[in-house]
């Protein structure tokens, strides 16, 4: 048989599955988190481009670390606002593997509160 998949992966795929059955023609709001930083990108998978991104590597955010639940709340705001630049509105959002939690959860929030519904 095939080599078996990490929990995590199990996740991942799982929740990108269930996003393609409910998520139709909406952008990708997905998410990357690591120990010192996490990234924001909407993309158009019937394109496959990026159309508005954001991480805690950025000019404008750096010297912050990405670690913590306040950075992931500026990434989540910047990435909003930089999306609604881009006329978009309505996303689904892919938490990739990670939980909804504490640094996901804070920059969802925050990307909803910036203005995008999902």
């Amino acid at each position: 048989m095939g080599k078996s998949l990490s929990l995590f992966e199990r996740r991942r795929r799982r929740v990108r599955t269930a996003l393609r059955a409910k998520g139709g023609m909406r952008p990708r709001l997905s998410i990357h988190r690591s120990g010192r930083h996490i990234y924001a990108q909407v993309i158009d998978d019937e394109v496959g481009r990026t159309l508005a991104s954001a991480s805690t590597l950025d000019k404008d955010l750096q010297g912050k670390t990405g670690a913590t639940a306040e950075a992931a709340a500026t990434v989540g705001k910047v990435v909003a606002e930089r999306a609604k630049a881009a006329g978009i509105t309505k996303v689904v959002f892919d938490r990739g593997g990670f939980l909804f939690h504490g640094r996901v959860k804070a920059l969802a929030d925050a990307a909803r509160e910036g203005g995008l519904e999902f």
